[in-house]
């Protein structure tokens, strides 16, 4: 008994110390379990731009004849709107209130932009799209499962480069790539402008597009930018599809 009291007596006159390492244990697991997320963008508008067609006039063919003609048509697909652009940035070490200890101005940006319907994105529980996801996404904007230009069927490809959000790998999931000067671009890990489709498990549904920066590149116009990245668009609704954006700098 009497040794039992000592070690209390000890353990107790010594409760301070404890006290502290308890405190310091605490505050090194809260940093341990801080998780790096992506962040919203200041946008600033550039311009708009669509493709308008002509009227073709066949008033030469003359009377009592019989022409052959082969039609070759461009038309406008409103199942789908684009963002291009570019992007700059600073690496911070920043508190809540968005002081900086110190930060790391970005010269050439690399990261990722993402785009989504849902503004309450848990980017915690991000993970490769899956079906059920693209399916409820379609039905929401209301583009039907046997478009051949629908989400399905456009982001067909799974060997994308190899990325993170926040903490979270992400590899082998549905992606595409958009065009260079015009020009389609064979979907590889090597293609300029990557876009992934990801999504929020913690929702299971809500889908996130996620375009892979590649600063100053040739993109669809040959124009020189850091992303390019397309979203589903509802066609048969007269308001335009709102959506979210973020960026994430590495």
């Amino acid at each position: 008994m009497r040794n039992n009291d000592n070690i209390w007596k000890m353990d107790f006159r010594k409760s301070g110390n404890f006290m502290m390492l308890l405190l310091l244990l605490v505050f090194l697991l809260s940093v341990s379990f801080a998780v790096s997320a992506p962040s919203a963008p200041v946008i600033t508008y550039s311009s708009n731009t669509t493709y308008t067609s002509g009227l073709v006039n066949r008033s030469i063919d003359a009377k009592g004849t019989i022409t052959t003609i082969v039609m070759t048509a461009t038309q406008q697909d409103y199942k789908w709107k684009a963002y291009v652009g570019n992007v700059s940035g600073t690496l911070a070490l920043a508190d809540v209130n968005g002081k900086a200890i110190y930060d790391w101005t970005s010269g050439t940006p690399a990261g990722e932009v993402y785009v989504s319907r849902f503004s309450n994105i848990n980017w915690g529980s991000i993970a490769c799209v899956n079906q059920a996801s693209i399916d409820a996404e379609q039905t929401n904007i209301s583009m039907s499962s046997s478009a051949k230009d629908n989400i399905n069927n456009t982001f067909n490809a799974t060997n994308h480069l190899g990325f993170n959000v926040g903490v979270i790998p992400v590899s082998g999931c549905r992606s595409t790539a958009t065009y260079l000067n015009g020009i389609a671009q064979s979907m590889s890990s090597g293609a300029t402008f990557q876009e992934i489709l990801l999504r929020d498990t913690s929702t299971t549904t809500n889908l996130v597009y996620a375009g892979l920066i590649n600063a100053s590149s040739s993109g669809y116009n040959n124009q020189k930018y850091d992303f390019q990245i397309i979203v589903g668009e509802n066609e048969s609704s007269s308001t335009p599809t709102p959506y979210f954006f973020w960026v994430e700098l590495s």
